[in-house]
């Protein structure tokens, strides 16, 4: 067996009727209530603000299994979209045209193929 000490945790229980303790407590007998629990009032200032911000339980217990991927934002899906839509509406524009040749081949039209759009690059 191991002489070396271990660290004293509290349950959430615990914690809960210390706290409730000392703050019914007279100010003189607060120190009195940590000498016997074996506290330090850091250990119950840390505990108040836990409690006051609804985390004295603690995180939730992590999920096992595969990690979901992270969320993408909409202004992400938005751009990819658009820069789908623009390529779909070229290759349409150019199905159109061929078949339009396909239908006369005698008279070509005039613009075979829609101009390149520049894409605001120097």
């Amino acid at each position: 067996m191991s002489d070396r000490p271990q660290r004293r945790t509290f349950s959430v229980a615990d914690k809960l009727r210390i706290l409730d303790e000392i703050d019914r407590a007279r100010p003189g007998d607060v120190g009195a209530i940590l000498r016997r629990e074996g506290l330090y009032s850091s250990n119950v200032g840390q505990w108040r603000r836990q409690r006051d911000a609804g985390t004295l339980h603690g995180p939730a217990p992590a999920r096992s299994g595969p990690k979901s991927a992270p969320a993408t934002s909409h202004k992400n899906d938005l751009v990819r979209l658009e820069r789908e839509n623009a390529r779909l509406r070229d290759q349409l524009t150019r199905a159109e045209a061929i078949i339009e040749l396909q239908k006369n081949p005698r008279r070509p039209p005039a613009r075979l193929w829609p101009e390149k759009r520049s894409r605001g690059r120097i």
